[in-house]
Order: C-alpha cells, then sequence, then structure tokens
C-alpha cells in the first residue's frame, strides 16, 4: 500500500507550504544517499511527496483522489504531462541551495553574469612598511580586454546574430544521470557565455573572445596598521570577461616580514630590555629603541627582573580610525656568571 505523502514528511493534512518546504529540508539533509546513513530509497519518496505537495494544483488533486490523482487529473486539461514521467522533476531551485553541485546549484531562469575571474596573489611587506603603511606595486599576467575590438569579441562593425547552440536563450538544458535517476537543469550556454547573441565576424586578434593575455603594473597604498595574513581587495582588476562583462577583483594578502626588534601583538608592540642588577636595584633612565626611534624611559628603583613598563601610544597605527597601540617593554635582568672578589663582598654585605 502506498504511503501517505503527509506521514511520510510528517506534516499535518493542513500544513502551511512553509511547514511543507521546511519538513522537506529536513528530511532531505537527514537521507540524501550522498551523505554517511543515507537511504536513497527515502529520499525517492519524501521527494515524491515534496513535488505533489508542494504544488497547490496538484496537493488539491491528491487530497481529493489520493494516490489516483494523475489518473483522476487527465481529464483537467494535460495534468498529466505535468507529473512524474521516468525522469525526477526536482525544484532544482530548492535543491540546489542544499547539495549544490549534485543538482547544477541555484541554477533557477536567472542568467549568471558573464564576469572575469578573481585574481589572489601575496604581496610582501616588511614590517615597518605594514606599521606605517607604504605604496606598494604588483605585477599581474592576466586577461585583458582586446585592444582591437575593445573587449566586444568581434569586428568593429559587425553584426551580432542569435547563438545556435541555445537559439538565443543564453541557456542549454543539461542532462545528468544519477543514482535517483535523470535530472536535466537549465546552465549558462558555454558558446555565448549566456549573452544569446554570438558576432557575426569574430576579432581575430583575440579569436572573439574579447580578451588576451597582458601583463599589467598594478598600484596600490597599503594602509598604516595592516596585519600579516589579512586581504586588500582592488575591485575590477581581476580578469577581464570580454563580450561586455564585469572584471573580476584582485586580492592581495599580506605577508610581512618579521622584524629582529619588535613583536606584534594586535596594534601593541613588544621588547625586552637587558639591565644589570645594580640598575635594577638602583633605578635611573634607559633608552628604549621604538618604532619612531629612542625614548627616555624613566626606570624606578627596585625594578624586578619581567617588569613590564608601558609606552603609551608608541605602538602600531588603528586601522579606520586614529590612535595607535602601546609599546609594552619587558625588563630582563642579567645575572653576572662570575663575580671578583669585590662584587662577590658587595653582594654578600648587601644580603
Amino acid at each position: 500500500m502506498a504511503k501517505d505523502y503527509y506521514d511520510l514528511l510528517g506534516v499535518a493534512k493542513n500544513a502551511s507550504e512553509g511547514d511543507i518546504k521546511a519538513a522537506f529540508r529536513k528530511l532531505a539533509h537527514q537521507y540524501h544517499p550522498d551523505k554517511q546513513g543515507g537511504d536513497a530509497e527515502k529520499f525517492k519518496e519524501i521527494n515524491e511527496a515534496y513535488q505533489v505537495l508542494s504544488n497547490p494544483e496538484k496537493r488539491r488533486r491528491y487530497d481529493r483522489f489520493g494516490h489516483n490523482f494523475e489518473q483522476a487529473g487527465q481529464g483537467f486539461g494535460g495534468f498529466g504531462a505535468g507529473g512524474f514521467d521516468g525522469a525526477m522533476n526536482f525544484d532544482v531551485g530548492d535543491l540546489g541551495e542544499m547539495f549544490g553541485d549534485i543538482f547544477g546549484g541555484r541554477t533557477g531562469a536567472r542568467t549568471r553574469e558573464n564576469r572575469g575571474r578573481n585574481i589572489e596573489m601575496d604581496l610582501q611587506m616588511s614590517f615597518r612598511e605594514s606599521v606605517f603603511g607604504a605604496k606598494k606595486t604588483l605585477r599581474v599576467y592576466k586577461d585583458a580586454n582586446c585592444n582591437d575590438c575593445g573587449g566586444a569579441g568581434f569586428e568593429r562593425g559587425s553584426k551580432t546574430v542569435d547563438c545556435l547552440q541555445c537559439g538565443g536563450a543564453g541557456r542549454v538544458r543539461r542532462v545528468q544521470q544519477t543514482i535517483l535517476g535523470t535530472i536535466q537543469t537549465a546552465v549558462t550556454c558555454p558558446h555565448c557565455q549566456g549573452q544569446g547573441r554570438v558576432p557575426e565576424k569574430s576579432c581575430r586578434p583575440c579569436g572573439g573572445r574579447g580578451v588576451i593575455k597582458q601583463s599589467k603594473e598594478i598600484e596600490l597604498a597599503v594602509p598604516a596598521g595592516i596585519a600579516d595574513g589579512e586581504m586588500l581587495r582592488m575591485t575590477g582588476e581581476g580578469e577581464a570577461a570580454g563580450r561586455g562583462g564585469r572584471s573580476g577583483d584582485l586580492y592581495a594578502t599580506v605577508r610581512v616580514k618579521t622584524d629582529p626588534a619588535f613583536t606584534r601583538d594586535g596594534f601593541d608592540i613588544k621588547t625586552t630590555k637587558e639591565i644589570s642588577m645594580a640598575r635594577a636595584a638602583l633605578g635611573g633612565s634607559l633608552e628604549i629603541e621604538t618604532l619612531d626611534g629612542p625614548v627616555e624611559l624613566k626606570l624606578p628603583a627596585g625594578t624586578q627582573p619581567g617588569q613590564v613598563f608601558r609606552l603609551k601610544a608608541r605602538g602600531v597605527p588603528f586601522l579606520k580610525r586614529s590612535g595607535r597601540g602601546d609599546h609594552f617593554v619587558e625588563i630582563k635582568v642579567k645575572i653576572p656568571a662570575k663575580l671578583n672578589r669585590e662584587q662577590r663582598r658587595i653582594l654578600e654585605d648587601w644580603e
């Protein structure tokens, strides 16, 4: 006996469209055969139930006639042609959100934008360049708009005609054989790149692509305070798309070289300063090397090993706002490995 569609999805007969959709998504995630513990047969059943209950007209007929609704609907203007045939007709828009490439993604009826690829590369910087900012130059070898046709892909003055592969629609049907049956999806036409039209006379230098490979130098201003691993985006500096499409973007990941004197912690700077036992005990002035040059630090008498002093606003400039972090100096006290007689006497008397 055929299972009730409402029971398969675990919803009431008066469930809303939203409840039915939510129930289907939950069960589809649970039973998808490509997941561990999935069940292909169960997945087919819940998909069949969803295809009926998510369609108001099919649901109305199912509620009236039960599982014989297709045969009962033959007299209602060709309903049977929209039912289940040998190929399973999935709601690609819904399933694409959950299973991506298995069902061709969110294809729907929208035409994909003709857009150039993004470019990713590393940007090497010194420690001080990252702290204070710098102007850098990147050399990129990429697709650029053809100089002869201006990126159009056809000879100047040439007409465009409908693409023969898609008939001017910009999309073609793709058929996939899966464990669930045959799935048909609409994808961007590879011949016209979704434009629907192709040039009557293609540009010879670029072969009709609208782009050619070129080397380009790109200058960029790196802001002060940038950190290692952060990414800079240059809009439109990626690969050109050609044929009126939009260029991709260039993403530069900052790689900062380490500095032997300074350690960065967020927007703060950390250094160490080694002093003698006598200086720690007596105190006095110390010269501390900062990002801005030498600065005097007043050391109190009785300074302890590991004690940290703060130099306010001597750190790294904040990004996107005024001000700077701080510079923290950790004191290291040098213990002499050998003592002469006088030094030993003084320490013994001190103790």
